[in-house]
């Protein structure tokens, strides 16, 4: 995981960041805080980095603040989209659109930002007001996954795409590898298609035909029905608007026949 450069740089970012706090607990907490720090992407810009970790309610605390990390998390929650959305594209390429977006909307959704944002010591890092605190805001799931959206948007803005791009890859090739492993037994992530045809090869060790056997409707607006069989016998017969969509409603039926869905 990238490093902070060097324990100097840390010392002045962590005492930007913690300039409410006295010298004496600064001190007392600057070898933790620097260890936390090491998780964090290498910025350049100090600035960047404590307004990512601010929260509203500590700047309506502090009369000289005026920016907070709402902004910097609008940013870092549509970079976050596009990089993971090009992750999985890369690495999954028998994927199709629908498993893709299940498996991105897995990876980005509250639950597993704030999961990360614990990992990289973010609960501890978070600037947030007294009342925010003694409402347990630092293990709190919504200001964590907002806190690491900002720390994204910051992030692009310091260094740029490619190392935003290298940063998220080591955080989420190894969680999206696990869901895909704990998920890929389920037919709702596998297309009806290829869980089918796994079955037919694991019985028979034969591929499902499929045949478009009926059209119906105008040329604007075809409705086609299609059957899926395997050694000749029938499965499943589906309908749909493409043939596409009609073979995978027809395995669809055959994995409900087969009591597999």
């Amino acid at each position: 995981m990238p490093k902070l450069a060097g324990k100097n740089s840390k010392k002045r970012i962590v005492r930007l960041i913690y300039s409410g706090w006295g010298q004496i607990k600064i001190r007392n907490a600057l070898d933790l805080i620097i260890s936390v720090m090491s998780c964090l992407p290498p910025f350049q810009n100090a600035l960047l980095l404590t307004q990512a970790l601010t929260h509203r309610s500590y700047v309506n605390e502090q009369s000289e603040l005026t920016e907070n990390n709402e902004r910097l998390e609008f940013l870092g929650d549509a970079i976050l989209a596009f990089l993971v959305g090009e992750l999985l594209y890369q690495k999954y390429p028998a994927m199709n659109e629908a498993e893709l977006t299940r498996l991105r909307s897995n990876l980005v959704k509250e639950e597993q930002l704030a999961q990360l944002g614990i990992e990289i010591g973010l609960g501890e890092l978070m600037r947030l007001g007294k009342g925010a605190i003694k409402d347990r805001g630092r293990s709190n799931p919504t200001l964590l996954a907002d806190t690491f959206e900002a720390i994204i948007g910051a992030y692009y803005l310091d260094s740029g795409l490619n190392a935003v791009k290298n940063y998220l890859h080591g955080l989420f090739i190894p969680v999206a590898s696990h869901l895909v492993s704990q998920q890929s037994e389920s037919p709702s992530f596998i297309d009806a298609k290829n869980l089918f045809q796994q079955w037919a090869l694991a019985n028979f060790a034969s591929n499902p035909e499929y045949a478009i056997i009926d059209v119906t409707g105008p040329p604007h607006a075809r409705e086609f029905t299609a059957e899926v069989r395997v050694n000749n016998l029938l499965y499943g017969t589906g309908k749909g608007k493409r043939k596409q969509d009609a073979t995978k409603a027809a395995a669809e039926d055959a994995l409900k026949r087969c009591q597999l869905q």
